[in-house]
């Protein structure tokens, strides 16, 4: 069966997984979402390579971390092969509500869409 879906309907979809994944956890979005070498770039600015970090955080136990996940201003920019997705989320804690700006860089690699880079700073 040949995917009819375009590149901007491809990544919606994948960043509505992500959302979902973030609220379930899900570690095994994570896990296939993530290229082994993602580079992931924190608050501060410093790059490291911490896909298996990520897919721990989201490993269920102690209940949902978020009770909420918003995103919002969502723009995707075809690039082909890549997109680069660029929004605001919104999550909602127990402990507070946390905006960040997100920056992902989506690779389409063996047919599959993958993160290589993201980044995420105060919203």
């Amino acid at each position: 069966m040949i995917n009819e879906m375009g590149t901007e309907a491809e990544i919606r979809d994948l960043e509505e997984r992500l959302r979902q994944a973030e609220l379930a956890p899900d570690p095994h979005f994570f896990e296939a979402a993530l290229a082994d070498d993602v580079i992931l770039v924190g608050q501060d600015g410093t790059p490291a390579h911490a896909k298996a970090r990520v897919v721990a955080a989201h490993r269920p136990g102690g209940g949902p971390k978020f009770t909420k996940v918003e995103t919002r201003d969502l723009q995707i920019v075809d690039q082909g092969t890549a997109a680069v997705v660029t929004c605001t989320s919104i999550f909602e804690a127990p402990s507070g509500t946390f905006p960040l700006k997100m920056m992902r860089v989506w690779l389409k690699r063996d047919g599959r869409w993958q993160i290589i880079v993201a980044s995420v700073a105060n919203g």
